[in-house]
């Protein structure tokens, strides 16, 4: 026997999920965008550098977007252990996005204002979005679901 819930509410849930996730995550991009141009174009610092500088600025404004709106569903007792997890695998995208970074400014030589932020701010930082949104609903805000449920009144799956 299962206690799952039908397909179409699971993926109903899913994705607003997805989208408050997408919300946090576009006012991150806006965060990330903006210090690392700050940092790159007006203060003159590397893209490497530049790139760090504003991953961890968008990191900060993610957590307690996803922390007390997108998961705030999410079991609290634990706060340690999940900050210390979203801390790792935000690092882990952070090495993703600036990887793609590295790799297109270095490695290929597209050296632009343009190409870098090209390479960060979509292509790096899509793929670790991706990764980051599959790591942190499967391993940082899990846990016991509060009884109203995880988003809009619907039933609290627990999973055992």
């Amino acid at each position: 026997m299962t206690d799952r819930l039908p397909l179409p509410p699971r993926l109903r849930r899913l994705a607003r999920e997805a989208a408050r996730f997408g919300t946090v995550g576009a006012f991150g991009f806006l965060v990330n965008v903006v210090v690392f141009n700050l940092c790159a174009q007006a203060a003159g610092l590397g893209p490497l550098q530049s790139g760090v500088l504003a991953t961890s600025a968008a990191i900060c404004t993610n957590y307690l977007g996803n922390r007390y709106w997108t998961y705030r569903h999410a079991d609290k007792t634990r706060r340690r252990r999940e900050a210390s997890l979203f801390l790792l695998f935000s690092c882990v995208g952070m090495v993703i996005e600036n990887g793609v970074l590295a790799l297109s400014h270095y490695g290929l030589g597209f050296t632009s204002a343009l190409a870098d932020n090209v390479a960060k701010n979509v292509v790096g930082l899509g793929l670790a979005s991706l990764f980051r949104f599959w790591s942190y609903r499967t391993w940082v805000f899990r846990g016991a679901r509060s009884s109203a449920g995880p988003v809009g009144g619907e039933p609290a799956r627990v999973d055992v």
